[in-house]
């Protein structure tokens, strides 16, 4: 056993479903699978690193917005906050779940030119008719509202108070993970190293682990998160997937601010959101945005001086004042066609089920997308939200679905 748990080599030689990666979105799709009753088969997870400490999952904001481009990242959202609201119920009624809550401090996107502004208007649109409570403001109302705004160059913002903010993603993750052990899910700290397939090749037959086991597969789930692209070339396949790096600190403020902060979208691309307790977080990439390594997760000890800073300090005055407390460096599974989610089958290799591509917007689209990959799996079609147009066969027909809403 390790420290974690887990056992390091499977107890059996043949899965219904074999899920490559066991961060949020593995665990959701365990989730969802072992607790379908029209499900029976076995599951195993392989999970390379069990202490998670370099995962997407444990890098990320941990915030949930409605506010979108498309309609259906709209209705995905959706799900995921009643997910988080209704916790407890999803899982049975069991008094250990926790009862979780969303803080509703809201996205609040700025605008200072008029194309990225009427882009806010018609994203508006597109999430009023989905059912979300997104408002345009004008830089007064802005001022009104949020008086500690310089907004001299702005002339619009978008907010959404409504399922809009914070999440224990974290308690959800764990609460995942362990039910799906409960329902008879196995979870192995190893790796995949190798994928074969049928004589046709248009079937993934078993796939080889790090300490040399062949495991017999019916289906096989790559929810490998920025290294999706490492685990479909083992089924031949090449996705565009790349891991970027995203930068992210916490910082207290000689002076906090008299009310909640929006998660704020500068028109730089720098972000920053309450975090509790006269502290705050913000997050930004460097201009030249290039894949990197995997295993590449090393602060630019330059960059907040040189270029976050004087952003957050000009776009809210009181952060002249401030001190980092604790920072690191994540990366995005970004999806370099469409920043869109990439789900569902592969057109040739059938039974290699993409999990992958979310680009950045992955931890409040895990509920969603494991109820899908389960549904799809357990069916052959989607019951619930029809992600269709998510799937990899979109590359070849050049139809792509374009996330204007990307942070």
């Amino acid at each position: 056993m390790t420290k974690s748990g887990f056992t390091n080599l499977p107890m059996k030689q043949h899965y219904d479903v074999v899920i490559v990666g066991g961060a949020i979105m593995g665990s959701s799709a365990a989730w969802f699978l072992s607790d379908n009753p029209d499900f029976g088969g076995s599951i195993l997870v392989v999970e390379r690193d069990p202490t998670y400490e370099f995962c997407s999952t444990m890098h990320t904001n941990s915030c949930m917005r409605q506010q979108f481009s498309t309609k259906l990242n709209v209705q995905i959202s959706q799900f995921a906050a009643d997910f988080v609201k209704n916790l407890r119920t999803y899982m049975g009624g069991d008094a250990r779940v926790p009862e979780l809550t969303i803080r509703n401090f809201g996205y609040m996107y700025l605008a200072d030119n008029a194309a990225f502004a009427d882009i806010l208007r018609a994203n508006q649109k597109v999430q009023l008719e989905a059912g979300a409570a997104t408002q345009l403001m004008t830089a007064d109302e802005i001022s009104a509202a949020y008086p500690f705004y310089n907004v001299e160059d702005i002339c619009l913002g978008s907010i959404n108070l409504v399922d809009e903010g914070y999440w224990d993603g974290t308690a959800v993750f764990d609460w995942w993970r362990r039910k799906a052990q409960e329902n008879g899910v196995e979870y192995i700290a190893n790796e995949v190293v190798g994928m074969h397939k049928d004589a046709q090749g248009t079937s993934i037959q078993s796939v080889e682990l790090a300490t040399g086991e062949m495991i017999g597969c019916g289906q096989v789930i790559n929810a490998s998160g920025p290294r999706a692209d490492r685990t479909a070339k083992m089924a031949g396949i090449s996705l565009p997937v790349e891991p970027r790096k995203r930068y992210s600190w916490i910082f207290s403020c000689e002076t906090p601010l008299d009310r909640d902060l929006p998660l704020t979208i500068d028109p730089s691309g720098v972000h920053v959101r309450e975090n509790g307790s006269g502290t705050y977080q913000c997050g930004a990439h460097t201009e030249i945005d290039p894949a990197v390594d995997y295993d590449d997760f090393a602060m630019d000890q330059t960059f907040f001086e040189s270029h976050v800073w004087p952003i957050l300090a000009n776009r809210i005055p009181k952060f002249e004042a401030i001190r980092v407390t604790s920072q690191w460096a994540g990366h995005y599974a970004y999806n370099i066609l469409d920043q869109n989610a990439i789900l569902g089958p592969h057109p040739e290799v059938t039974n290699f089920i993409f999990l992958n591509g979310f680009s950045g917007h992955g931890l409040q689209q895990s509920p969603a997308m494991g109820r899908a990959t389960a549904e799809y799996i357990t069916y052959g079609a989607y019951r619930s939200l029809d992600m269709t147009p998510f799937h990899f066969d979109r590359f070849a027909s050049d139809n792509l679905l374009i996330e204007t809403a990307v942070i």
